[in-house]
């Protein structure tokens, strides 16, 4: 007998009858994930690629001639801000890549991301989204909770949570890790009060997918670690006045053994023929971009079966507390970063749509935050510091206006003038598009119906084709 039907078998013989309620809990939520599709989805997946510590949006997709031509000037009094680390003795920095106009719809990207560059046409820029607070942890937990005090669940937990699976075999909602956790710790990506089987499963780039997923112990030790488990559950659960946390403690177990069998096919990409491991970059001799590139071709594979919200953190290269956050030496770690993830963003983003995919899928690129357009003083090892009234990310496929650019910044990219966004109006048009009303997609929690967007939000339909 496997271990499968011995533990099905246990629960369904156990007095409570644990297993039929875990059976229950799942058909119920496939239920009311009918029920949060509220109209018709242009989208069914999201890819969320995370630069972790904010790339410079006048460095990249927010050109400023102005910024050039006055570098080396004092900002003064009238450019300082509480959004980000200013004082008016710094001085205006202008870009170091340059920028040029690009494919046919003419968008300006720099040629800092040469290989997104050339998929000009098919991004959607967003250009004047306004932060809350200068800090990193803040901030991710800002983009992924839509509080920067976290304690909510993330972005992909609401998804899983509305949605569902469209695959019983894998969790809807996977973090694929460079083995580099944001500020503000695995909170960014938890289900927090919703369901626990919302989290995100993590898979790590580096090890096989054989060492990462398959148990090392015989089936004679699982079977006793999994008794073992389930004894606890089971005596918890008499003492306990609600069962939703023991079923989905349960549900995860099951998952999780269904993932043994089912991951391993899809995270070792060895069947890809050449030229696709080539586009994505997963043979090449730098270890940081090989374990990149290898997580962005895992992302397609597992839209392919289904996930429906997925989320590739950025390797760590150097000693700093986030990938991006380059206070110092601007222009070598930003090299670096772009290097490690523009070919297998831009890979992912060409692949998706050369299979008839990026229609369905929405691939989000973006830190949580800018950096200043200006810095304490010019030098070989110039930086950018912490900025939120005012930067850019941008979205691919699943109905967004490719070729074009929204909001504005002023001359120095230093605050927002026209069309100011919150990410939770990001958040609520990303919904919008799988088919979800951000304010009707609630959970009761604290004594009220709490959603992703809470009070903020709206659809930005001027981002949508």
């Amino acid at each position: 007998m496997t271990i499968r039907s011995n533990r099905r078998q246990f629960l369904k013989d156990a007095s409570m009858g644990f297993g039929m309620l875990a059976f229950t809990s799942l058909a119920t939520r496939e239920c009311r994930a009918a029920q949060f599709a509220h109209f018709a989805a242009k989208a069914k997946h999201v890819i969320l690629c995370f630069m972790d510590g904010g790339p410079s949006h006048v460095d990249s997709f927010d050109p400023k001639p102005e910024l050039r031509k006055q570098e080396g000037k004092p900002i003064g009094n009238e450019h300082v801000s509480v959004l980000s680390q200013s004082a008016a003795s710094r001085v205006w920095l202008g870009a170091r890549w340059k920028f040029r106009e690009r494919g046919e719809s003419g968008l300006p990207v720099s040629d800092l991301l040469p290989h997104i560059a050339e998929l000009a046409d098919d991004i959607c820029v967003v250009r004047s989204l306004v932060g809350k607070q200068p800090l990193h942890g803040q901030q991710a937990l800002l983009m992924h909770t839509g509080r920067e005090t976290g304690r909510a669940p993330s972005w992909g937990s609401w998804v899983s949570y509305g949605l569902g699976s469209e695959n019983e075999n894998l969790p809807s909602y996977v973090l694929l890790n460079n083995d580099w956790i944001p500020n503000g710790g695995f909170e960014n990506f938890g289900s927090s009060f919703l369901p626990a089987n919302h989290s995100a499963m993590m898979l790590r780039a580096k090890g096989t997918p054989v060492d990462d997923i398959i148990p090392s112990d015989s089936q004679a030790i699982q079977r006793r670690k999994l008794d073992l488990l389930q004894n606890q559950d089971l005596l918890f659960a008499k003492t306990s006045s609600s069962s939703a946390t023991i079923e989905a403690a349960i549900h995860n177990y099951e998952k999780a053994f269904l993932l043994q069998s089912s991951i391993p096919n899809i995270a070792d990409v060895a069947d890809e023929p050449a030229h696709i491991r080539q586009l994505y970059g997963v043979d090449s001799k730098n270890d940081f971009q090989k374990y990149y590139a290898l997580q962005c071709l895992r992302a397609r594979r597992l839209v392919e079966q289904g996930v429906r919200f997925i989320e590739i953190t950025c390797p760590l290269t150097h000693a700093n507390n986030s990938p991006w956050d380059q206070h110092g030496n601007l222009v070598k770690h930003h090299n670096e970063n772009a290097m490690i993830t523009d070919q297998s963003v831009a890979a992912l983003i060409r692949d998706l749509k050369q299979r008839g995919m990026l229609e369905e899928t929405i691939v989000i690129w973006g830190g949580e935050m800018g950096r200043t357009p200006h810095t304490p003083a010019i030098h070989n090892a110039v930086g950018r510091d912490h900025h939120v009234n005012g930067y850019s990310i941008f979205l691919a496929g699943g109905g967004f206006k490719g070729g074009t650019s929204y909001g504005t910044t002023d001359e120095f990219g230093n605050s927002v003038v026209a069309n100011p966004l919150l990410i939770q109006d990001i958040h609520a048009t990303v919904l919008h598009q799988m088919g979800i009303d951000h304010k009707r997609l609630t959970f009761r929690f604290g004594g009220r119906d709490v959603s992703l967007t809470d009070v903020h939000g709206r659809v930005v339909r001027e981002l949508l084709a």
